[in-house]
Formats: structure tokens, sequence, C-alpha cells
């Protein structure tokens, strides 16, 4: 990629996190399989908006750039984001926050937690145990919503929760990342301050890799 490229490259990824309000945490394990780098790019982007600290995953995933796709999606140490999904900027961030989220349970999370968390989040099984039940009625993906948003509640979010009956308000935010900070050590990024000053901070400067991480 040539340098202007580069540039140009940087300088939308580096304007998009300024509309996304704040950077908190980023980090994690991982490689891109795929994708054109201005879809590598939203990727990074995206992980590095999160509040949640992504390295707590101990195992490497491999993130898969796969264009017209269904759905994205994920299995153990492996996730699936549609190209055309990336391609729509900001929009997407919270699609791949999600499905990274998926890799949290599958790395962090014990049988007896996962039930707890199955009735915590009005779910009805786990993870597709029993497939002709809806996606909704998954814990998997309401545990992987809520963390997108509330660990990245700025209203750029796709997963910011209309309604009390979308997946990412299956629990409150605030109890949400208290939990987590209980079950997995993960850090709570907002605590104390207010949701709003931390909304001020100018954004993180995100860098750009045109060859994946």
């Amino acid at each position: 990629m040539g340098i202007r490229a580069a540039v140009v490259l940087g300088c939308s990824v580096v304007a998009a996190l300024a509309l996304a309000d704040v950077a908190w945490a980023g980090g994690g394990r991982y490689v891109i399989d795929g994708g054109t780098p201005t879809e590598q790019a939203q990727v990074h982007a995206a992980l590095d908006a999160s509040g949640f600290d992504w390295d707590i995953v101990p195992t490497q995933v491999t993130i898969h750039i796969v264009r017209g796709i269904s759905s994205s999606y994920s299995t153990r140490g492996q996730i699936w984001l549609d190209a055309n999904v990336l391609d729509a900027g900001v929009f997407s961030w919270g699609v791949v926050q999600m499905e990274y989220g998926q890799q949290v349970q599958f790395a962090l999370l014990d049988e007896a937690e996962r039930a707890r968390l199955t009735a915590q989040l009005g779910a009805s099984q786990w993870c597709y145990e029993n497939p002709s039940l809806p996606r909704g009625d998954n814990g998997c993906e309401r545990f992987s919503a809520t963390l997108a948003w509330a660990y990245w509640p700025a209203a750029q979010n796709s997963m910011r929760p209309t309604g009390p009956g979308d997946w990412s308000a299956s629990m409150n935010a605030t109890d949400f990342r208290s939990l987590l900070a209980r079950l997995i050590g993960a850090p709570d990024p907002i605590g104390t301050p207010s949701i709003r000053n931390l909304a001020d901070r100018p954004a993180a400067r995100a860098p750009v890799y045109p060859h994946g991480h």
C-alpha cells in the first residue's frame, strides 16, 4: 500500500474514532484472515473502541473476513465477519465486539457460570443446545450483545438497546460489568466516573494495520 493510501486510511479511522466518543482498552490476541486494509482497520478500531480488556482472553483468535455470508458468527477461537457489514464503518463495530464477546464466554466461563448467566440474562438455554429455539433464547447471544453495549455505551453503537426486548438490554450495563469483574476479573473501565465524563475524553488514535494485527 502506498504512502498516500496509508495516510488516507489512517485519517479515516481516526475520524471514525472521534465520532465514536472514546477508546478505552482494546488489546486482544488475534490475527485477521482476509479483507481489505480498510476492513481490517475497522476490526482494530472496533476492538479499540471498547472498554473491555480483550487481553484477558488467553487464546489467539483468528478473525476471518468473508464477503456475502448470511451473518457474522463465532466458534471457539474463530470469528467470521461479513465484509459487507465492515464496509458500513462505525456501524459494524458493535457486531465485531459482540462476536469477540463470544470468545470471552468460550474461553473464560465454566458450566456453573454459564448456568447462572442463563438465568440472569433471561435466556432459556446457554448456547444452541436445542437448535430449534429462537436465537434470542440463547444466553451466549444475550451475553455477547450485552458485553458489546456495556463496555462501549456510545450513541453510535449498533448494539445500543432501543427497548427491553433487545438482547443487549438483557441486564443492566453497570450490573453486568460488576458481575464480570467478579466472575472473570474483567476490569471495569467506567467504574466510579460517569459515562458522560468518559465520553468527553478525546478518542485515542487508531493505528493502521494494512496487513493484519
